[in-house]
């Protein structure tokens, strides 16, 4: 069963805090709650008939985790490696997965008054994984639902808990 609700439905009715990181010139935010650590973008084991976006997987302390660069899912150009470049290992309903980003910002606290949901115009990104916009002193954050778009159909990194 998938939920119709949208995630809007999740913006949080008390102040959270959320980590900041950069994909291309656009600030995104995600639960800081789900992040298990931050580490340098290392070589990773590409395995065979994945999607594009899904690099390969590394061997993290003993465990396998698959490597998404959001890069390639949210469609950015010039892809670019570099000593900025970070993975950001993620612990979503027990699996453990990490994403690749341009950088990390730091950790912002939001309540739900600065949240708006995604306009509708907004064309450049997949907005079914987006939250809403969020704005915090200067900036504008985009919030990803990390969980949701892990667990989606076409990436299916960690078990829908409601099939």
């Amino acid at each position: 069963m998938t939920s119709s609700a949208p995630l809007t439905d999740a913006l949080p009715s008390e102040e959270g805090e959320y980590l900041s990181f950069l994909l291309g010139h656009e600030e995104y935010g995600i639960e800081i709650l789900k992040v298990q650590e931050i580490r340098g973008y290392d070589a990773v084991t590409q395995i065979p008939n994945t999607p594009t976006f899904i690099k390969g997987v590394v061997n993290l302390r003993g465990k396998i985790v698959p490597i998404v660069d959001l890069r390639i899912k949210f469609n950015l150009e010039n892809i670019e490696y570099n000593e900025f470049t970070v993975v950001i290992v993620l612990n979503l309903s027990g699996r453990v997965v990490g994403v690749v980003v341009d950088g990390v910002s730091d950790v912002i606290a939001l309540n739900q008054a600065q949240i708006e949901p995604m306009p509708s115009l907004v064309t450049g990104i997949d907005t079914k994984y987006i939250i809403g916009l969020a704005t915090y002193e200067e900036r504008m954050l985009i919030l990803v639902a990390i969980e949701e778009l892990m667990a989606s159909q076409e990436i299916g990194l960690i078990d829908d808990a409601s099939v």
